[in-house]
């Protein structure tokens, strides 16, 4: 009998989940899934022995692996060509139609998120894989059980795979930066990043309390199921129990093809999810068969991406910030607007000279867009919604933080503030210091940081490694408890070890960047040599101007400065360089560019790899360009890489090369 009423149970749960998920048409209350679900966890802990593999109860997380473990796809997981405006949707129509007589497509949402194969056997979830390569993927099984929207056991007794892209709904984004913003964390800077970042948890509570939805879009093997059209596979595959979108068209023509880009170009911002284009395929399975593929991509497929979003907003005030070099930068307050998947409260603007070019006042209604589909930026002042409550901006004469008198050096755009001192110079500085792109202390958001500046703990880039002596005041504080206060400090030991452009950059030494500090530290191996550098000995480095050179000289002549860097040689910081420069020739002064995402190494892991090889890295294509890597889901960079004939390598050839 309790075996029976444990089946019932989950049998109630699966089809509830279903009605809600698939259908959108929940046949019962909230409180009474909440009900049934509690009766069935009471149960399973009453008879552990009862317990089903499939127990919708098994979605809290819970299991923890090692690593992910790589996973082979039977049919590749490729991507799609990219294309970008109106000309180019009738140029892939007449490509088709050379083939195919009179071809209908299906137009579906690109949804913003992350690619995953969905296997069942016998019915039943077995596994989930991200995409990868295209050939070889990761087991994220764990993390797909916590995910409420794939069903555990679909409607069939049936083996199938089906693909479809995780994803974070704008809400559950929201609410997940609000709380990392609470604990001093990093923010997620768009839904993408932060549904990728939670199905590569290795603790599957993680992504268990994130709350991911997916939708399903292909079926790899559809003549199994004697299935002819795209638009019956995704019949078929809801069905079965799939949750597929239903802002799905059949387009009989080209014409109702951009129809349907124009009505979601205008009103995709409405949707409780992120997409960054349109995906138009060949409605008919034979047909697509017939068109076949390339190398990379399906011919029978293509990916609108979006323009630019631009999108209006109030700018309420112009604040003053001080940056770690003691520069103030005006930045905008703003009503808080979805902008390509972030939510936008602030924005910079540069400074005097740009502010008073582009004639923005507070109050203006402004049009933003995001640079790259990266950095949010003001295009421009819609200048006919004034109504003559605006305010014009005025700079400022004294810093906001300290009220010292600022400073603007002739020729330059910017105003300082001289004082050394300043509590807002130094709080930067520090953060500056142990953010990743420098030492990496992890764990030091911006919000700790600040506290421990303000409780006196922190107040010299030293004082870092200090720490372990205030341990146990540090274990008093509320919201540290010793496992935390314990991570932070061993994380303070780990960046002892780092290489020495590490160090370079985390100093804030003016002008001097990731990529100039390497440079330095590569030539000069140790920091003794680089303080005994001439001026005239670092201007004929390669890359190192007469700005920099100067900077570079002046601060290491500076008496504060050397006695911080004497400070962290007695603590035990490395001041040697560790990377090795290995001149090859497939590297070697050629320039390279990466796009789209990488799945077994890190951008900075690429970037460094071929640093260290004599490479160099740009972020744009340009006839310069030598080779162009591509990885999952690449963007403008790889067409123009096409347009250009630029040598394109995979992240398989990349590593291959090292």
């Amino acid at each position: 009998m309790i075996e029976k009423r444990m089946d019932e149970l989950i049998e109630i749960i699966n089809k509830a989940s279903i009605e809600y998920y698939t259908n959108d048409n929940p046949t019962i209350t909230d409180q009474e899934y909440d009900d049934y679900y509690h009766e069935l966890e009471k149960l399973e802990n009453e008879y552990p022995e009862l317990v089903r593999e499939d127990s919708p109860t098994k979605r809290v997380g819970g299991r923890v692996i090692d690593e992910f473990t790589k996973v082979e796809h039977k049919v590749p997981m490729m991507s799609l060509g990219d294309i970008f405006s109106e000309e180019e949707v009738i140029e892939f129509d007449k490509r088709i139609k050379k083939t195919i007589k009179n071809p209908t497509y299906v137009c579906e949402l690109k949804i913003d998120g992350l690619s995953v194969s969905l296997i069942y056997e016998n019915g039943k979830l077995v596994r989930g894989a991200t995409r990868g390569n295209g050939t070889v993927g990761e087991d994220i099984t764990h993390n797909v059980l916590t995910i409420k929207s794939i069903p555990m056991t679909i409607s069939k007794k049936i083996d199938i795979e089906v693909r479809g892209e995780i994803y974070m709904p704008k809400k559950s984004f929201d609410k997940l930066n609000e709380e990392r913003e609470k604990n001093g964390q990093n923010l997620f800077a768009n839904p993408r990043n932060a549904a990728a970042g939670s199905v590569r948890q290795l603790d599957s509570k993680v992504a268990a309390k994130r709350n991911l939805s997916t939708f399903i879009y292909h079926l790899p093997e559809p003549e199994k199921f004697n299935i002819k059209n795209h638009s019956d596979a995704l019949e078929f595959m809801k069905e079965l129990g799939f949750v597929v979108n239903s802002n799905i068209k059949v387009c009989q023509n080209i014409k109702e093809v951009i129809d349907y880009i124009n009505e979601w170009t205008t009103s995709r911002s409405s949707l409780p999810y992120e997409i960054d284009g349109i995906v138009i395929k060949v409605n008919n399975l034979d047909e697509q068969k017939e068109l076949g593929y390339t190398s990379r991509t399906p011919k029978w497929a293509i990916a609108y991406k979006f323009p630019a979003e631009e999108v209006l907003t109030k700018l309420k005030d112009i604040e003053f910030c001080v940056g770690r070099t003691g520069k103030i930068t005006p930045r905008a307050d703003l009503d808080p607007v979805h902008l390509a998947g972030s939510v936008i409260r602030s924005v910079t603007l540069h400074n005097e000279d740009y502010i008073k070019e582009k004639d923005i006042m507070i109050n203006d209604t402004i049009v933003l867009h995001k640079a790259g589909d990266v950095i949010p930026e003001v295009v421009r002042v819609e200048k006919s919604r004034r109504t003559g409550n605006e305010i014009p901006f005025k700079m400022i004469d004294n810093c906001p933080i300290c009220g010292t008198k600022l400073i603007k050096k002739e020729k330059e755009a910017n105003y300082f503030c001289p004082n050394e001192y300043c509590d807002a110079r130094n709080i930067e500085g520090l953060i500056h210091f142990s953010s990743r792109p420098t030492m990496n202390i992890e764990g030091f958001g911006e919000n700790i940081v600040e506290d421990f500046y303000n409780m006196g703990y922190l107040k010299r880039v030293p004082d870092y490694y200090k720490l372990y002596k205030k341990k146990q005041e540090l274990k008093e504080l509320e919201g540290f408890g010793e496992k935390s206060i314990n991570n932070l400090l061993d994380n303070i030991e780990k960046s002892k070890s780092n290489s020495l452009e590490f160090l370079l950059f985390a100093l804030g030494i003016r002008y001097i960047g990731k990529k100039t500090a390497k440079i330095l530290a590569s030539n000069y191996q140790n920091i003794d040599n680089l303080m005994n550098a001439s001026y005239e000995e670092l201007v004929q480095i390669k890359d190192i101007g007469d700005v920099i050179a100067d900077s570079v000289y002046k601060f290491f002549k500076e008496e504060s400065n050397i006695k911080i860097i004497n400070e962290l040689k007695e603590l035990g910081l490395n001041m040697n360089y560790l990377g090795t420069l290995k001149k090859d020739d497939k590297f070697n002064d050629k320039t390279f560019v990466l796009t789209g995402t990488l799945s077994k190494l890190t951008r900075d892991e690429a970037t460094t790899e071929i640093e260290n090889r004599g490479g160099k890295v740009t972020s744009s294509v340009t006839k310069k360009t030598d080779v162009v890597i591509v990885g999952e889901n690449p963007g403008s960079k790889y067409t123009k890489a096409q347009e250009l004939n630029i040598p394109i390598w995979s992240e398989e050839q990349l590593l291959s090369n090292l």
